[in-house]
């Protein structure tokens, strides 16, 4: 049996934990409300009335083909295409390429980040496995223009923070639609784990600053893991429409 990620990798070891997975969702909610494609997402009307929803359906996607068999993989990222085509054809015009390589971009940077902050810091051959899983998806999506190694993407990263990202109606918009469906708490959660886990372009265009929650909040929590009781703090603090999907995300581990 063929799969597009081998067992053992650290692609999985990162996305079979719902934790990661989470933290790779909250900085991505930050610069999607930035990214200055951001209006495709608005286009739909799905992004505005279901925020959670649309960015659980993102990374749901992208961890799916990470435990999909290689035909699996591939006919999901067909399906990826061919829904991104349909919403070009109803709106009569492309979806840039860069918001593409955005998306992916952002997959890899959060991937990494969100690791290093829960677990350990990766190394290179970790980083570059990474990177090659994202860029097949790419490549299997039809995205032109990607970069050819890790060093390239870094360099390729850093040209779209400074070039992609603007605080816009729709970022003050769609922070007003995460308070909305979080509710008071979990959005200041959300922001103090925003603040710690973004590049310093995305926080600066947010106004963020550093947290001070976390770094009290989160070597508590790895402490409650070790003891059996963190899953269970967790949970308590998720909405209750996407508990069960956020559980589930913990039992693939292989």
């Amino acid at each position: 049996m063929k799969w597009f990620v081998n067992e053992g990798s650290i692609v999985r070891e990162i996305w079979g934990k719902a934790d990661t997975i989470l933290f790779i969702f909250a900085g991505a909610s930050a610069e999607f409300a930035l990214n200055k494609s951001v209006d495709w997402l608005y286009y739909t009307g799905k992004l505005p009335a279901d925020p959670l929803g649309r960015l659980f359906s993102t990374v749901g996607y992208a961890r799916q083909i990470v435990f999909s068999e290689y035909d699996d993989a591939m006919r999901a990222i067909r399906q990826i295409a061919s829904i991104h085509q349909g919403v070009e054809r109803s709106r009569n015009a492309r979806i840039p390429d860069s918001a593409y390589r955005d998306v992916l971009f952002m997959l890899i940077d959060y991937s990494i980040r969100s690791f290093e902050l829960l677990e350990r810091k990766l190394t290179t051959a970790e980083k570059e496995e990474l990177f090659k899983v994202f860029h097949a998806v790419g490549e299997g999506m039809g995205v032109p223009g990607l970069p050819a190694d890790l060093r390239a993407w870094e360099r390729m990263r850093a040209e779209h923070l400074q070039e992609n990202l603007i605080k816009s109606h729709f970022t003050i918009d769609l922070y007003k639609q995460y308070r909305k469906h979080l509710g008071w708490y979990r959005y200041h959660l959300l922001r103090n784990v925003q603040m710690q886990l973004v590049p310093e372009r995305v926080n600066a265009l947010l106004g963020m600053g550093h947290g001070w929650l976390l770094d009290l909040i989160l070597p508590v929590y790895k402490v409650s893991l070790r003891v059996g009781v963190g899953e269970f703090l967790r949970n308590m603090l998720l909405p209750e429409n996407y508990k069960m999907q956020v559980i589930d995300l913990d039992m693939a581990v292989h």
